[in-house]
């Protein structure tokens, strides 16, 4: 009778061990992820809806950072994804990922005029 109680005993540590050890690797893709978004290069878009922008404007401010990029001679880094269109054709397409001190810059020389793209402006620009 021990026996049963002990393999019942040593199964129910074994399953808080696995529950643990899945815990933790879930923790540390979090902690993983949150940092690589802080850190790495990220799309404009990407830069502005981290300052807490309301969705609908983040499209037109992209825009707008994307051409006082071109103007300012400050290329992203390249990167190549898929896009599908309409659900069809997953067509590769060359978008390009702002370190936060080339987003600085673009920030540097843009002039909105809007409101809302003037508090985006000070969020980039305090980021």
């Amino acid at each position: 009778m021990a026996s049963a109680n002990s393999r019942r005993a040593a199964a129910l540590i074994r399953t808080r061990a696995r529950a643990n050890r899945e815990q933790g690797r879930v923790r540390r893709a979090v902690i993983t992820a949150a940092r690589r978004v802080r850190t790495g290069p990220r799309s404009l878009a990407t830069h502005i809806i981290a300052t807490g922008a309301p969705l609908d404007v983040v499209a037109g401010a992209a825009d707008a950072l994307r051409t006082q990029a071109r103007k300012a001679g400050i290329r992203g880094r390249a990167a190549r994804i898929r896009r599908t269109l309409r659900g069809h054709a997953r067509r590769v397409v060359t978008v390009y990922r702002y370190t936060a001190e080339q987003v600085a810059q673009i920030v540097a020389n843009y002039k909105p005029r809007k409101a809302e793209y003037k508090a985006i402006r000070a969020a980039l620009a305090a980021a």
